[in-house]
């Protein structure tokens, strides 16, 4: 099936628009939604999965052979730091903020290493300014934050109990340095 060589094929996640680009507009969208529905049954019971995120579709290793990636390329998986998984669970669940919004609800200084690390990533982003004096600017997560956790939306991100835990249970992949 081309389709899925064309999404094996891609470093990053391939878009509806992107696969009708591909096949010159030969499928509609919904025609190309059931090609990738079919494509995705066709994975059951294997070790990959077709999986949609919010740049679009993508292959990857089920959530159940994680320890034998783990023990096999152990430097594989980033250990996301508490500190970062804090930060980043704010601006998740509390768009948008402002860098004092978020020291305000972690109760702590920000680093800024820390935002200067997510904003590297491309996992968050300025999305305007707070009408305050000084006009702080707002920031909001991206696509490659919901890509990176394996999301097609933030309506999936787990309930906000404990959002570090949460965060460290999705499985996450890091931007290659």
């Amino acid at each position: 099936m081309q389709i899925e060589a064309i999404i094996f094929a891609s470093e990053a996640p391939v878009s509806i628009a992107r696969l009708k680009e591909a096949f010159q507009d030969k499928y509609s969208k919904q025609q190309l939604r059931t090609f990738l529905q079919q494509l995705s049954m066709l994975q059951h019971g294997r070790s990959i999965e077709l999986t949609e995120t919010a740049q679009g579709f993508r292959f990857q290793v089920r959530a159940k052979y994680r320890n034998v990636i783990v023990q096999t390329w152990p430097e594989r998986p980033t250990k996301l730091s508490p500190s970062l998984l804090e930060t980043l669970a704010v601006i998740a669940y509390h768009q948008p903020v402002t860098r004092a919004d978020i020291e305000q609800i972690r109760g702590v200084t920000n680093n800024s290493q820390l935002l200067r690390t997510l904003f590297e990533w491309n996992w968050i982003k300025e999305s305007g300014f707070r009408e305050l004096p000084g006009r702080p600017a707002l920031l909001v997560t991206t696509p490659q934050f919901l890509n990176a956790f394996g999301l097609a939306s933030l309506s999936q991100l787990p309930p906000l109990q404990d959002a570090k835990e949460a965060f460290m249970a999705l499985d996450v992949q890091t931007p290659k340095s």
